[in-house]
């Protein structure tokens, strides 16, 4: 059983993981949206909603969609990577946020392709043929659950896990407080 400083890691890092991971998706499509000439009118990221961005103007909708997954997955993979090579303790919880992004992002355009929903959808009638979402799907989703192989006793889950030091709680629930403010500061 999870000591109580495990619980509040684990929740802590998956309520920062689900809202970094709805901004860096939706980083995605705006950046994608400006870089090809539309016009961004919103941008929803309140944490008690589905984000989501609106363009009035699309001028690439098949690209400006895709790249909300694409980044979505991309941009925390590199942050990974890079926290990484620097040696931080606290790889593994970026670790654990980049393998959430794939499964989030590759479950989402994989199996929303079967539905016909969000950005799945969107990449459908914008011209992606459905194979294309569900090979993206089925390389993001086993990439992230392979990041997060052998992760478990890092949140004190297992017998031999070692104690969650205190620095590593407060980072995780910095990151979920800070996630959350500019979730909130962004809101509607």
């Amino acid at each position: 059983m999870p000591t109580p400083r495990a619980c509040l890691l684990i929740a802590a890092t998956l309520t920062a993981s689900w809202l970094g991971m709805q901004q860096v998706h939706e980083l995605g499509h705006v950046v994608a949206g400006l870089a090809t000439g539309g016009r961004i009118e919103r941008v929803v990221l309140h944490p008690l909603e589905i984000s989501r961005t609106d363009l009035s103007a699309n001028p690439r909708p098949g690209l400006v969609t895709w790249a909300g997954p694409a980044l979505g997955c991309l941009l925390p993979l590199a942050l990974w990577g890079a926290v990484r090579r620097m040696g931080c303790g606290c790889e593994f919880l970026l670790r654990f946020f980049a393998g959430f992004c794939l499964i989030a992002n590759g479950a989402y355009v994989g199996v929303g392709s079967l539905g016909g929903i969000g950005d799945a959808g969107d990449l459908l009638r914008s011209g992606s043929p459905r194979w294309s979402l569900w090979l993206f799907g089925a390389v993001c989703v086993p990439s992230g659950l392979a990041l997060w192989n052998g992760l478990g006793p890092r949140f004190g889950i297992g017998r031999d896990a070692p104690p969650i030091a205190g620095g590593w709680l407060a980072v995780a629930i910095g990151a979920a407080l800070g996630t959350a403010a500019i979730s909130l500061a962004v809101g509607r």
